[in-house]
């Protein structure tokens, strides 16, 4: 049989050898590794990694800085606080009695005076001929006025304060603030060393002496004041007030009642320049 045979299409082919199988793909050895697995964390990992680093935004930024302010002004003023307060935590408890009782009679004091003009007020109302109680109550007004005002001598209960300075170490701030120390207590009349003092009156240092409204005083310095001697006299002698600011400084004081106190030093009466009436 010849190599070369006819094919139906009047051609010859030429025989191929017979198809070898098909090679199949080899087998990986190993599948490709996958990606590694995430290490598994515990809750105080999980709640660190939360925590840090910080994430603070804006909003939280301006939070923490007014509660900053908040509690910085807090702390200042409760260290103000304890500073007011430090006197009184070492005054003992018959002190802190007597400021109690003068602040009571400082109460009572306001309540009379309401009641006082409260008074007046109804006996205006309801008097019969109101013309007359109001020429009465002028008058009267007018006493009580000239007494402040120290263009009239005035008497009644109060005491009597005499401060001794050996060393000349009183000045004039510090009889200032027995003065004010005085009429917070309810002085009504104030006399120190023959000069009346009032609303307007000053105090300055002058050579080695105290002035008083222009005239100079010398130790001993005598007050004569008029008011109640029961919160006059307390008033002077609390913690830390005048007395013990005076002795502090090497004076000596001597604090007397009295049921009759003369206040007679006089001020001129004094016409303002500007100011007239409102009242038509």
């Amino acid at each position: 049989m010849s190599e070369q045979e006819e094919t139906p299409g009047n051609g010859l082919r030429r025989e191929l050898p017979e198809e070898l199988p098909a090679e199949q793909p080899a087998t990986p050895v190993e599948e490709t590794a996958g990606p590694a697995a995430e290490p598994v964390l515990t809750g105080r990992q999980r709640l660190v990694k939360g925590l840090w680093p910080p994430r603070v935004t804006r909003a939280q930024l301006i939070v923490a800085v007014l509660l900053f302010g908040l509690g910085f002004g807090l702390a200042v003023q409760v260290a103000s606080n304890s500073d007011s307060d430090s006197a009184l935590r070492g005054a003992r408890q018959e002190d802190l009695v007597r400021i109690l009782d003068e602040l009571d009679d400082r109460t009572q004091r306001l309540e009379d005076e309401k009641q006082g003009l409260e008074k007046q007020r109804d006996e205006l109302e309801n008097s019969s001929d109101q013309a007359e109680e109001a020429r009465k109550q002028t008058v009267e007004k007018e006493r009580q006025l000239g007494i402040l005002a120290g263009t009239v001598a005035a008497q009644g209960p109060g005491i009597e304060m005499t401060i001794q300075d050996t060393k000349g170490t009183v000045e004039s701030d510090m009889l200032l603030d027995a003065i004010q120390e005085l009429r917070a207590a309810g002085a009504e009349a104030i006399q120190v060393n023959g000069v009346r003092v009032v609303a307007g009156t000053y105090l300055s240092d002058s050579d080695k002496s105290v002035s008083v409204d222009g005239n100079k005083i010398t130790a001993p310095f005598r007050f004569k004041v008029i008011g109640n001697p029961q919160d006059l006299e307390p008033a002077l002698n609390i913690p830390g007030g005048v007395v013990q600011t005076l002795e502090k400084e090497q004076a000596t004081v001597v604090v007397e009642r009295s049921d009759k106190i003369v206040v007679d030093a006089l001020r001129a009466a004094k016409r303002p320049d500007y100011a007239r009436s409102s009242s038509r």
